[in-house]
């Protein structure tokens, strides 16, 4: 029998929001242990996470961990999902941030794991430029799985549909009406919503994991879930692409959304607005040092300064996060690699340039 209700297990986890980074490092270490331990004990589970950023912290605090979750990439058993640095913002970041974070995200699955994801992944964002759309297209992503904003917020005929850009370009979005986690001890009762629904008018996503700090499997529901799986053949651990692909293929007549997928927490778009100035000042203040140092290094007047941009890069796509770019604590920013970011550098003349925030 084929799948029906598609089980997408992940841990959705902001590597800084209420906690600082540490608190996300080890929360990432934490969870990814467990997924691991599960993915080896547990037949036919499959772990879906995304976040290139959140992987780089286990490649470096924990090697063997990072070995582990690479040959369970080779066997199937844990998903690379999404394929961006991290899941922005989508809204206040410019169309060249976004762009950067799946060139960055998508450079670093592939080098690391040979994975280069067809579904975008987007849940905690508090809405979608309609621009997005196109960038999602030409950068190798046919489908879009969002949360925000709900159907209160933003109105759609179905959870899914086609997405179309300013150019016609168009992606497959699903909008999951329940949430990307399901709680502790009650994935088992979330599927069972699914379950009572009509087959034929499926395929159904099932977004499960204890999240919203990490968490991702526990034990009593991947065996609440497993005993379901035995009873009801078109249940299935699954991947998103897996999910889209049967989406495609049940011959459903899908309605065409052509506008910005908008707003979810508005007043969020106007606190902090120094943070989202320095933000934007901070990509054009980027792109144009990035320019000049192509320049010098074309008329061998310096030498280009890959390994310092590309740090200085990866602050400003983690500075697009949803959590910095419409809201975060004070606290938090004050206390985190990005909260003390500057626009601007110095550069000295001559072989090398010297990259560096005042």
């Amino acid at each position: 029998m084929k799948t029906t209700v598609f089980l997408l297990c992940n841990a959705h986890l902001d590597p800084v929001w209420l906690w600082p980074r540490e608190e996300g490092v080890a929360e990432a270490l934490a969870t990814f242990e467990t997924a691991v331990k599960f993915c080896r004990e547990y037949d036919g589970f499959i772990f879906n996470h995304n976040e290139a950023v959140l992987y780089q912290w286990i490649e470096q605090y924990d090697p063997a961990l990072f070995a582990e979750i690479q040959e369970l990439v080779r066997q199937g058993r844990w998903h690379i999902m999404g394929g961006w640095y991290l899941q922005p913002d989508c809204n206040m970041p410019s169309g060249e941030s976004f762009v950067r974070q799946a060139l960055e995200g998508r450079r670093y699955f592939w080098e690391k794991f040979g994975a280069a994801p067809t579904t975008a992944i987007n849940f905690d964002s508090f809405g979608h430029s309609r621009g997005l759309a196109q960038i999602l297209k030409k950068t190798g992503y046919d489908s879009y799985l969002v949360c925000r904003p709900g159907e209160q917020d933003f109105e759609t005929p179905t959870c899914d549909f086609w997405w179309e850009g300013y150019d016609g370009s168009r992606v497959l979005v699903h909008r999951t009406f329940d949430g990307y986690q399901s709680g502790y001890g009650r994935a088992g009762l979330k599927a069972d919503k699914y379950l009572e629904k009509q087959p034929e008018n499926g395929p159904y996503l099932c977004l499960w994991g204890v999240g919203n700090h990490g968490g991702g499997p526990s034990r009593i529901d991947l065996e609440a879930l497993n005993e379901r799986i035995e009873k009801n053949p078109g249940l299935a651990h699954q991947t998103p692409e897996e999910f889209f692909k049967a989406l495609q293929s049940s011959g459903k007549e899908l309605p065409v959304v052509a506008k910005a997928m908008n707003h979810w927490g508005v007043g969020c778009y106007t606190s902090e607005i120094r943070i989202k100035q320095q933000h934007r000042e901070l990509e054009g203040a980027y792109f144009s040092l990035e320019k000049m140092a192509v320049q010098a290094s074309m008329l061998g007047v310096a030498e280009y300064p890959e390994r310092e941009l590309s740090e200085i890069r990866k602050d400003l796509l983690f500075w697009n996060s949803t959590i910095f770019c419409p809201a975060v604590p004070p606290k938090i920013r004050k206390n985190s690699r990005c909260g003390r970011l500057r626009t601007g550098w110095r550069l000295r003349p001559g072989k090398n340039w010297i990259c560096s925030f005042p």
